[in-house]
């Protein structure tokens, strides 16, 4: 079943609210007395509503294998969710939650068994759930339910807005030392009345873990480092996704050229040899591995090879669902699911964790780290514009691509641009196992 924008939007919220009151319940157990789990000041809890949205939108296929659709909520969850702790901790600097104490836990973000809770509820919101909502759903005039769900976005916006000024305005209770928070409250005045003190104290009580600072031992350094992108940070994981997108695209050309005896463009964009999928999934791998370098090879085996698939078959359905096009299909491989992924290439992506981990990226690190801190970061800035550029223009022209083969006209002069420079011939070049799908 393919879900209209309009009904994502209903059960983001939807699952929003009852992933806060699921919240709500869970600590009134714990801890006797009503606490406000949500990020937010209303009753939505966002991480839920994502969740159940990409539940929604990648799993659907799944949904006649029992195994496979609880096994992809497990993974697809546990991701989310490790990924928002991450960027929680990165923006505020302080775990919004841990599971240090909690059994198979990794950095205290996510746990088996919250995860395993997270499989059983991708087969519940797709065989029961969303048919039943999606169903109350289309009761209500179309019309209405726009007005209703815009105006709950848009007070959700200026909520999440609130929010993330007070949070900020925490810093500032552990002393001044953070300037960044100086400023935000000379911009903004409101952040010492009384409801940006209350959502503070709410924000405090409902997640001890960001309790602010006392003053004087506030560990955020102000130093600036002398080496280029130092650590695992964005510089060295855009550097990591350039070469590895580089790498990547030369790599699968010449595979193919070994097994079809044919030379054929591997690039995901129209300029440059640059898979992208190959480039995010180092940048991926580094991120969410790049700790347990000291780990077993087994360790690093399993991780790589159940996180290649979730990824590869994520970035499948991703490409189909928005460019309407297929560029690989492994449904003559056995143990394949839904032609996306196969076991065989799993392993591959398993191996290639390995390699990466434990022989490429320490060395790779060493040599990114030795570029002048001012050139390094200039040619980056560069490189980024550049392929931002890149993956827009290449977006464009795919979606063209697309159209041509229904035989949609342009509908405007971008359109029609892309018609020109990007030629059914020129695509077909570059994209040479692309294929289309029906709808």
């Amino acid at each position: 079943m393919i879900y209209t924008e309009y009904e994502l939007l209903w059960l983001f919220f939807i699952y929003s609210i009852a992933g806060w009151c699921a919240e709500i319940v869970v600590s009134a157990f714990q801890k006797h007395k009503f606490v406000n789990r949500g990020f937010v000041n209303g009753p939505l809890c966002p991480i839920y509503g994502i969740g159940a949205i990409a539940f929604t939108v990648f799993l659907p296929e799944l949904k006649t294998d029992f195994i496979f659709l609880f096994l992809g909520g497990m993974i697809l969850a546990s991701f989310i969710e490790y990924i928002t702790g991450k960027i929680l901790e990165l923006i505020f600097h302080q775990k919004w939650w841990d599971y240090s104490k909690e059994r198979f836990h990794v950095e205290g973000y996510i746990c088996l068994k919250t995860s395993i809770i997270w499989g059983f509820c991708s087969i519940v919101i797709i065989w029961f759930f969303n048919p039943a909502i999606c169903f109350l759903i289309r009761l209500i005039p179309e019309f209405i339910g726009r007005i209703i769900i815009w105006g709950i976005g848009v007070i959700f916006i200026l909520d999440v807005i609130g929010s993330t000024l007070a949070i900020k305005g925490l810093k500032k209770k552990a002393g001044k030392i953070n300037q960044l928070t100086t400023e935000l409250h000379k911009t903004s005045k409101f952040l010492e009345n009384a409801l940006t003190n209350r959502i503070q104290n709410r924000i405090i009580k409902a997640f001890p873990n960001i309790e602010p600072i006392k003053e004087g031992t506030l560990i955020i350094s102000q130093k600036k480092s002398s080496v280029f992108a130092e650590g695992c940070g964005f510089y060295k994981l855009f550097s990591l996704f350039l070469i590895g997108a580089f790498l990547g695209d030369i790599v699968e050309t010449i595979f193919c050229l070994i097994t079809t005896q044919t030379l054929m463009s591997r690039s995901s964009v129209v300029y440059g040899p640059f898979s992208i999928v190959w480039g995010l999934a180092c940048s991926l791998l580094t991120l969410l591995l790049y700790k347990y370098k000291d780990r077993s090879d087994r360790y690093i085996f399993i991780s790589g090879t159940i996180l290649g698939g979730a990824y590869e078959y994520i970035c499948s359905v991703f490409t189909e669902l928005v460019f309407g096009s297929v560029f690989w299909d492994y449904s003559d491989f056995t143990f394949n699911l839904g032609g996306r992924i196969n076991l065989l290439y799993c392993f591959f992506w398993g191996f290639a964790a390995v390699i990466w981990i434990k022989g490429i990226y320490p060395r790779l690190s060493a040599l990114i780290e030795k570029i002048p801190t001012r050139t390094g970061k200039i040619i980056s800035n560069v490189l980024i514009i550049f392929m931002t550029i890149n993956i827009i223009i290449s977006a464009g022209a795919l979606y063209r691509y697309s159209q041509r083969q229904s035989e949609v006209v342009p509908q405007n002069e971008i359109e029609a641009f892309f018609d020109t420079c990007f030629p059914d011939e020129r695509m077909e070049r570059i994209y040479p196992n692309i294929s289309f799908t029906a709808d």
